[in-house]
């Protein structure tokens, strides 16, 4: 078709089409970005950058996919793409960024929430006034507050930001003022509706509001008392410091926390940046020398043995039960799933009472046959000990799964063949099944050690971390891991909850699991190297 010729109804058509279609797609991105555009704005103005910031990079990442032909091939991934920056990289980078600010009990707000904060403390100075009060609310939240002092004068005042005066005549009829009561407060007001006064003093509005003269201006502090309050602290904003009105006290700026020269602080703080203090606490503790290396230790072996017992008792029921001729075993082994099947919750609590020294039916059974009842929760080693069952009861239905499919991808012709040269089944096992089965389960078995290495919930819910240790300065137990020692340290060390503290020491273990994650898969590449030979 040459230059000058007409486009035919089809292509029209289509052209027709294909611009509506962009046009639809330019709306919807547009509606889009703009909800967005609205969450980021209002998390910056709240002060969660790093959050916003997220979805800053979401809106362009959406934009670019949709509204760029270039970028056509990212269109279909761009959801995904969004929760995976939103749900997986946010609290991974959030986590480093905590790990140096002093976020926590105290430093839970943005700077600004806790200028106001402090700002918005009263004192009653020696010439100010208390009066008993009565709130009254209109429909559009506009309050006037009923005053008597101590010699029974009474008035009504509005709000400071109220315009005319801010006293009301307390005259029936005028005003829209009904009858007074014995007090001499309005009954009604027209309007208005007359506030419980114990309710009305659990109003975050009304206690924030200032009433009366701008010069003088009252509030409501308690349910039986309104005064001319006074703020306690001026702020200098070009030199970021507060002064006590009362005692003249200056506090400075140090880290977040306002603080005088005494070292008296200002509640509350703010979160800020305060760089490797976090990671400095942490080794400088000096309740970390102690039980820390004791814990380490333990974390190792537990993480060890668990591997190694769910993974030898996984595998020889496999074996067992891959024997053709035994009998009943897909019974059995619908049975020995249950574990898998339970909530390890429920487990852990079930394990916990039966191993309960009084009354458990493990030291019942001990005591009727050996006449033996051990302290299981007392002594560090019957803990471990006790932990070590606990965990390979959970975990060996996984591994009975996991080598039951390993073993029967293993070609039959290999183990005629050691047959034939004469080898026993011992021999089998050793030069054959297991090389070939760590080839294939090699990696499980590092993911199983790194869960393992932080399996919190079964040293909290079964033992809390205990006995304790008794030359510890901190909270620390016989069979705490690592992350439970990090938990207690961070929220149950009776200082506060630690976000900061926490996150440091979650980075430091983040570092230490990822080399050991790279040590154990340079190790399993060994095993590869052996099945390759086998």
């Amino acid at each position: 078709m040459d230059a000058n010729s007409t486009p035919t109804t089809g292509e029209y058509a289509k052209k027709t089409i294909k611009g509506a279609g962009n046009l639809l797609t330019f709306l919807i991105v547009l509606i889009v970005d703009v909800a967005l555009g609205f969450f980021a704005f209002k998390l910056f103005s709240l002060g969660y950058l790093p959050l916003g910031v997220c979805f800053v990079l979401i809106i362009i990442m959406i934009s670019v996919a949709f509204l760029v032909p270039k970028a056509y091939m990212f269109k279909w991934m761009a959801v995904g793409l969004s929760a995976w920056l939103l749900f997986s990289i946010f609290p991974i980078v959030y986590t480093i960024y905590n790990a140096f600010t002093n976020y926590g009990d105290g430093h839970l707000i943005t700077q600004a929430q806790a200028i106001d904060q402090i700002q918005a403390q009263t004192y009653l100075p020696e010439t100010g006034k208390a009066y008993q009060w009565i709130a009254y609310r209109s429909a559009d939240n506009e309050y006037l507050l009923w005053l008597k002092d101590a010699e029974g004068n009474t008035s009504l005042v509005t709000q400071v930001d109220v315009e005319g005066d801010a006293e009301i005549p307390l005259v029936t009829g005028e005003n829209g003022i009904g009858e007074l009561d014995e007090e001499g407060a309005p009954v009604t007001i027209e309007g208005y509706t007359r506030l419980n006064r114990i309710l009305a003093s659990t109003d975050k509005n009304l206690t924030n509001i200032r009433f009366g003269d701008p010069e003088n201006t009252i509030q409501v502090r308690s349910p039986s008392e309104a005064a001319e309050l006074q703020p306690l602290f001026s702020y200098d904003p070009e030199n970021n410091t507060f002064t006590n009105q009362v005692t003249g006290t200056e506090y400075f700026d140090q880290e977040g926390t306002y603080t005088a020269q005494n070292g008296e602080r200002l509640i509350p703080g703010y979160t800020a940046v305060v760089g490797a203090k976090n990671f400095v606490q942490f080794i400088n503790s000096p309740g970390l020398r102690g039980p820390l290396v004791t814990i380490v230790i333990w974390n190792f072996l537990f993480a060890t043995f668990s591997l190694l017992l769910t993974f030898s008792v996984g595998l020889l029921i496999s074996i067992i039960y891959g024997d053709p001729k035994f009998k009943g075993k897909k019974i059995l082994r619908s049975l020995l799933l249950i574990p898998y099947t339970i909530p390890s919750l429920i487990t852990i609590l079930i394990w916990r009472g039966m191993f309960n020294p009084d009354l458990g039916v493990i030291n019942r059974m001990l005591e009727a046959v050996f006449n033996i009842s051990p302290r299981w929760f007392t002594q560090p080693w019957l803990a471990r000990a006790a932990l070590l069952v606990v965990n390979t009861w959970l975990g060996y239905p996984y591994w009975m799964l996991v080598t039951s499919g390993a073993l029967q991808s293993i070609p039959g012709d290999i183990y005629e063949a050691a047959e034939i040269d004469g080898a026993s089944g011992w021999q089998k096992f050793w030069g054959i099944t297991l090389p070939l089965l760590l080839v294939s389960v090699g990696p499980l078995m590092i993911s199983s050690f790194i869960f393992n290495f932080n399996n919190f919930n079964l040293i909290y819910a079964f033992i809390n971390g205990g006995p304790p240790i008794p030359t510890a300065t901190t909270q620390a137990g016989y069979t705490d891991i690592i992350i439970s020692y990090v938990y207690n340290l961070a929220f149950a060390s009776g200082r506060g909850v630690q976000y900061g503290y926490a996150s440091a020491i979650s980075l430091i273990l983040f570092i230490l699991i990822a080399v050991m994650s790279l040590l154990q898969f340079k190790f399993t590449n060994m095993w590869e190297e052996v099945g390759e030979n086998v």
